[in-house]
């Protein structure tokens, strides 16, 4: 793969109870396990991070797709849960949830762009098959 962009980030301290930075100073953020599991929550965790980028990246890829097929999806969302859990083996598993809301449009035609979007995403192309995800087109 010829990279078009990369991102770089440093974690410090004691991993999720530490502190992490990206190379160019847009991120900078003291990093905490959330009291679920056992921690004090001042802080953000990886979980956040990785639903915060998925709906970014998945939002992206629908426009894009609704661009290449000239369908306007004016005031489009994505919102996006990340799971953390065991995975019965001894380590832990991630699972995604993805909420599309496209207002005015048919809940058919909205699907089959989510559905088209989840073939582009850089995001879903990484985790297909490591991770289970599930996207549902919501009213909002």
């Amino acid at each position: 793969m010829e990279a078009l962009y990369t991102a770089e980030a440093l974690a410090t301290g004691a991993g999720r109870n530490g502190r992490v930075t990206t190379s160019e100073g847009r991120l900078d953020l003291d990093m905490a396990i959330p009291k679920e599991m056992g921690g004090s929550g001042n802080g953000a965790n990886p979980e956040q991070l990785f639903a915060a980028g998925y709906a970014a990246c998945f939002h992206s890829a629908l426009q894009s797709v609704a661009r290449a097929q000239k369908v306007k999806i004016a005031d489009s969302s994505v919102g996006a849960r990340v799971k953390i859990g065991s995975n019965g083996e001894g380590g832990f598993g991630l699972a995604v949830q993805l909420e599309v809301v496209i207002p005015d449009l048919p809940h058919e035609q909205a699907q089959a762009l989510a559905d088209a979007a989840h073939h582009v995403c850089p995001y879903s192309n990484a985790t297909r098959g490591n991770i289970d995800v599930d996207i549902t087109v919501v009213n909002d």
